[in-house]
């Protein structure tokens, strides 16, 4: 019988993608789950599986077009008695199996000690083996990589950044150089395709909003301190590291109550104040950069904020992330003072009409204002920028909302935040 491949719907708001690459070609002999493709939507990047077992008759698609959900981009043959021809026609041409493929390229000599469980049935792409046999990697160790894939399955992107880990790492006794680069030299390459839809984008939203800037300077000693002194307790009961994200997060939540236009959405002349607040939160990842969201932040309390900050960065920099996990902000906060930057001018992540940048936090003099008068301080500084779309805030709305987030963070009850 012959079976569709269909483009899959990836998400509720996405309705078409882009045909990435195809691990398998007509003729190739594909099990049930096995990656078939890997596909492109205006969110993320995903590997498919194989909805069927059988034999690839046709590919109907290229790398790089764009398909509808729902169009076929392929045919699969699930004859058994086909299968099986195919099958023996390939042990004739000797294909080596899994684990010679491996063997062969490697000097590694397996010990009875050393040799991988193979009755653990754990698949490994075709991509996934050549890979490993060209940097000769034996199957112990390609079995220890954690696999970010469907099923813990280990993706071509687990593999090379485990191998790329290895390089960089520094041998005994070797003594690493820095490369010589000669202003004559350079390469030219595609871009890829989460760079592509990142500038897209980026020009859209200047396309698209009047963008405005305000900063300010917020003070973030109380906060810095409370971190310091409950970042051992926190992490022992939590298991993740204690940021500021949360405070802040916790700070616009409130904000955003006060000023409701900047949780809103312009279409055309018409403004949607949306009910529930969801913060998209940027992530930079290793090809660019993410904005998962955190939905109805304002049902969460402090602890709540915390674990899902560390749960939806962990999911974006991993890339177990969904479609639907990237949609439906009605805010946003980039931080890029975790890269020792101070001031920014972000851009608003459409369709939203607020995005707040956050700046590295320093410890600089200050004058303090006291019962008993002026003195200068060393206090944690930190400055906020926010972007808004001047079509629907004015400098004065800006200048209110960016006043109540340094007003809620400076005077947080921090006793009571857990």
């Amino acid at each position: 019988m012959k079976v569709d491949v269909i483009m899959p719907k990836m998400g509720e708001s996405i309705t078409e993608g882009t045909i990435l690459e195809w691990r398998k070609k007509v003729g190739d002999t594909i099990e049930l789950d096995e990656i078939l493709l890997e596909i492109g939507t205006d969110k993320v990047d995903s590997e498919i599986p194989s909805s069927s077992s059988g034999i690839i008759i046709e590919i109907l698609a290229e790398p790089n077009d764009v398909k509808k959900v729902g169009e076929v981009i392929a045919r699969i043959d699930t004859d058994e008695d086909n299968i099986s021809i195919n099958s023996k026609k390939k042990d004739q041409e000797n294909i080596p199996d899994l684990e010679s493929r491996v063997a062969q390229k490697s000097s590694f000599k397996p010990t009875k000690e050393s040799q991988p469980n193979i009755k653990s049935k754990r698949f490994y792409t075709p991509v996934v083996m050549k890979i490993a046999g060209e940097n000769e990697l034996p199957l112990t160790e390609l079995e220890q990589i954690k696999g970010t894939g469907r099923a813990g399955r280990v993706t071509k992107k687990d593999i090379l950044s485990y191998i790329d880990k290895q390089q960089k790492s520094p041998q005994p006794g070797i003594v690493e150089t820095q490369p010589i680069s000669s202003p004559a030299s350079g390469r030219l390459e595609e871009m890829s395709h989460i760079r592509k839809l990142i500038g897209k984008h980026m020009k859209e939203s200047l396309d698209t909003s009047a963008h405005a800037y305000v900063m300010i300077e917020v003070d973030m000693t109380k906060i810095v301190d409370f971190v310091i002194k409950k970042e051992n307790s926190f992490k022992e009961k939590e298991g993740f590291n204690l940021t500021y994200t949360p405070f802040l997060l916790d700070a616009v939540i409130k904000s955003l109550k006060d000023f409701p236009e900047m949780n809103s959405t312009i279409n055309g002349t018409l403004v949607n104040y949306h009910k529930n607040i969801n913060i998209g939160l940027a992530v930079a990842i290793e090809d660019g950069l993410m904005v998962p969201c955190i939905t109805k932040c304002e049902e969460k309390n402090f602890l709540g904020l915390c674990r899902a900050v560390n749960n939806t960065a962990n999911k974006a920099r991993n890339g177990s992330i969904s479609p639907d996990e990237l949609s439906g902000s009605t805010f946003t906060i980039t931080n890029f003072g975790v890269f020792g930057v101070s001031i920014g001018t972000p851009i608003i992540n459409q369709p939203n009409v607020g995005i707040l940048g956050v700046g590295k936090i320093k410890k600089q003099p200050q004058v303090v204002k006291s019962a008993s008068g002026d003195a200068i301080a060393i206090c944690s500084m930190m400055v906020l920028s926010l972007g808004f779309d001047h079509r629907l805030i004015d400098g004065a709305g800006g200048s209110k909302f960016i006043c109540k987030v340094k007003h809620y963070l400076e005077t947080m009850s921090l006793d009571s935040v857990f």
